[in-house]
C-alpha cells in the first residue's frame, strides 16, 4: 500500500532500521535515531541496484515520487540513474571550480592548431589584454550578461570600440566552447545583442581612378628601396593576395609549368587552399627575384633573418617613401583597388573576382567551390588585368617624361 504524509509523520523508530514501501521501487529507511531517507531499489544491466533520494523531510513524499519517475525515463533510456547522477554531481564540482581564465586557455589550445601565426597572436592578445584582466577569476558559471557588459565597458573606456566588439566576439566563442563541453548550460553574449557602442566601419584605403592607379605603378617601377621589396610591390598589385600571403610566399608553392601559385590552407584566412595564377608579367618578377632569393625558401625575406618573411610594414613603408600617404593607399588597398576596377571598368564577372580574391564562393545548393574552379577564366582575367596595369603603367610614364621635356 503506497505511503501517505500522515504515516511518515506517524512513523516511530525501532531498535534497528526498518524499511517502508510506497510504489515503483521507492521505499523508506527509517534508522535508530528517527532519521528516514528515501531510497529507489532498482535493476540495471541484470544487477540489483539503490538510487539514493534523499532525506525526508527535505524531500517530500512528493518530490521523491517525482525523482522516482526521472530515474526510471533514464532506465527506459538504457542509462543508470546511479551513474548520472554521479556524472552530474561530478560536473557541479567541476563547474564551481572552473573559472573564465581555465576555460579560455582550454579553447585556446583546441582552436590554436587551425589557426595562422598572425590569427593566433591576435586571439591570445584578446584573452590575455581584454578579457582575462576582468573576467579571468570568475568561476565561468557565474558570468551573467551585466558580468559580462561590465567587463566590456572597461574596454570601450579606452576608446577602444572595435576591439570591444572583438573581445565580445572571441567571449562568446568561449562560452560556446564551455557550454558544448558541458561545464555551463548557455552563453550570456547573445543577451548584449545592441549593447555595445557601434565602432566607425574603417575601408583599407586604396586608389581607384586609372590615371591615379598608373602614377602608384610608375612610381614602383623607380622605386629606389631594395629589389626584393620593389619585387614584392610589383606583385602585390597583380596578383591582388592578402599582404601576408605575399611575405610568406615560397619557391616551392610555385608550379612553373602551369603558371599558378599554390598557396597552402595553413597561410590562409579561410584555411582552404587558394590557386593564384601567374600572369607573364608574375612571372617574371618571379624569375627576377629567383636570381636573388632562389636558394632559400622564402621569396621574400626579411633583411635580417633569411628564414623570416619580410615585415608586414615593409611595403607600406615603401609606399610612404613613394609619397603615397596612409588615407591614399595601402597594401590591403591593392585588393579593393583589383575588385573595384575589374568590376566596373574591365566588366569580368563577379563571382570570378570573388574566387581570386579567395572569398567564399557557393554553388547554387550551398557547397563551397574548391581551389582550381574556374581556374581557365581566372588566368584569362589575371592576364587582362596584368596586361592593363602595364598599360596604365605606360602611360604615367609617358606623361612624366612629357612633363619633364616641358619643365
Amino acid at each position: 500500500m503506497p505511503l501517505t504524509n500522515t504515516t511518515i509523520k506517524q512513523i516511530k523508530p525501532k531498535e534497528k532500521d526498518f524499511w517502508l514501501s510506497d510504489q515503483k521501487g521507492l521505499r523508506l529507511l527509517v534508522k535508530p535515531n528517527g532519521s528516514k531517507y528515501w531510497r529507489l531499489k532498482y535493476r540495471f544491466a541484470g544487477k540489483q541496484k539503490t538510487l539514493a533520494l534523499g532525506v525526508y523531510p527535505d524531500v517530500s513524499l512528493k518530490s521523491a515520487r517525482t525523482k522516482t519517475e526521472e530515474a526510471r525515463a533514464l532506465l527506459s533510456n538504457h542509462q543508470d540513474p546511479s551513474s548520472v547522477k554521479r556524472n552530474r554531481k561530478h560536473l557541479i564540482i567541476s563547474t564551481n571550480e572552473c573559472t573564465f581564465s581555465d576555460i579560455a586557455e582550454q579553447w585556446f589550445r583546441n582552436e590554436d592548431s587551425n589557426w595562422s601565426a598572425a590569427h593566433s597572436k591576435k586571439q591570445r592578445w584578446i584573452i590575455d589584454r581584454n578579457l582575462i584582466p576582468y573576467l579571468g577569476n570568475y568561476p565561468i558559471s557565474d558570468i551573467t550578461p551585466p558580468i559580462l557588459l561590465a567587463a566590456l565597458r572597461k574596454i570601450e573606456d579606452r576608446g577602444v570600440l572595435e576591439t570591444a566588439r572583438r573581445s565580445k566576439q572571441v567571449a562568446g566563442q568561449i562560452f560556446r566552447f564551455a557550454v558544448a563541453s558541458g561545464i555551463i548550460e548557455r552563453d550570456p553574449t547573445p543577451n548584449l545583442k545592441g549593447a555595445l557602442q557601434t565602432p566607425q566601419s574603417k575601408h583599407y584605403a586604396c586608389i581607384t581612378e586609372p590615371r591615379q592607379l598608373g602614377k602608384l605603378l610608375f612610381a614602383i617601377e623607380t622605386y629606389e628601396g631594395t629589389r626584393t621589396v620593389q619585387n614584392a610591390l610589383k606583385l602585390l598589385p597583380l596578383l591582388f593576395v592578402r599582404p601576408g600571403e605575399l611575405r610568406h610566399m615560397e619557391w616551392e608553392e610555385i608550379d612553373w609549368q602551369q603558371k599558378v601559385w599554390n598557396i597552402p590552407g595553413s597561410k590562409m584566412k579561410m584555411k582552404q587552399p587558394h590557386a593564384v595564377p601567374l600572369p607573364k608579367q608574375g612571372i617574371a618578377i618571379l624569375k627576377d627575384q629567383q636570381l636573388i632569393t632562389g636558394h632559400l625558401n622564402l621569396i621574400f625575406p626579411s633583411d635580417r633573418s633569411r628564414t623570416r618573411p619580410m615585415s608586414e610594414n615593409a611595403i607600406n613603408a615603401a609606399l610612404r617613401r613613394m609619397g603615397f600617404t596612409k588615407d591614399e593607399m595601402t597594401a590591403h588597398g591593392f585588393r579593393a583597388t583589383a575588385r573595384t576596377i575589374l568590376d566596373e571598368i574591365l566588366e569580368f564577372e563577379p563571382h570570378l573576382i570573388e574566387h581570386q580574391l579567395a572569398h567564399e564562393v557557393k554553388d547554387p545548393l550551398g557547397r563551397a567551390y574548391n581551389r582550381t574552379k574556374h581556374l581557365p577564366q581566372r588566368k584569362n582575367m589575371m592576364q587582362n588585368w596584368a596586361d592593363y596595369l602595364e598599360v596604365l603603367a605606360t602611360k604615367a610614364s609617358n606623361r612624366t617624361s612629357v612633363n619633364e621635356q616641358i619643365s
